[in-house]
């Protein structure tokens, strides 16, 4: 027969509370149907971001010249933010925010499917791979450019989205 200690820690497992192995500040990780739906809306929405970055918004593929790409930091945040070279506020919020919250969802849903992407830094660095990777392929078929600025602005995007996890994660806690 089981001790009255080790049934308290046993339900507690099952139940998802704190207990061994699981930190008091971290999400519960959903099981079944719960975790294939935010599993197939990850694929769905990653298929979509996909064909944004490489076919949607009227981009074409540049097959002469020379790649396109910038590697210093601030640059195209600089050209955007300077009020007199002619770009529209549309096209700044587009670029700018867009960047931003278009990766949000990373930061919510991959900490949730992943147990060891609670870790910020661990999140950051996957995520920041997973966007290097992509700008760098979005440079390489010429659908694009590689843009730093794209790269630190959809890692903030990937940290806004956890933040908001965080914050879903303590008021469900009250």
């Amino acid at each position: 027969m089981k001790s009255l200690s080790a049934r308290t820690a046993s339900s507690r497992r099952k139940q998802g509370s704190p207990g061994r192995g699981r930190k008091k500040n971290t999400p519960v990780q959903p099981r079944g149907m719960a975790r294939a739906l935010l599993l197939t809306l990850l694929i769905l929405y990653s298929a979509a971001l996909v064909y944004w970055m490489f076919l949607g918004f009227g981009r074409s593929v540049h097959t002469e010249g020379p790649f396109r790409y910038n590697l210093k930091p601030l640059h195209t945040l600089q050209l955007y933010l300077d009020l007199e070279n002619g770009v529209s506020l549309p096209s700044r919020l587009v670029n700018i925010l867009g960047n931003i919250i278009v990766f949000a969802p990373y930061g919510l849903l991959l900490p949730l499917l992943r147990k060891s992407l609670h870790s910020v830094l661990r999140l950051v660095f996957v995520s920041a791979l997973g966007i290097l990777f992509l700008e760098t392929l979005q440079m390489l078929l010429r659908a694009g450019s590689f843009d730093i600025d794209d790269v630190w602005l959809n890692v903030a995007g990937v940290l806004s989205g956890y933040s908001l996890l965080k914050i879903m994660h303590k008021r469900r806690k009250r």
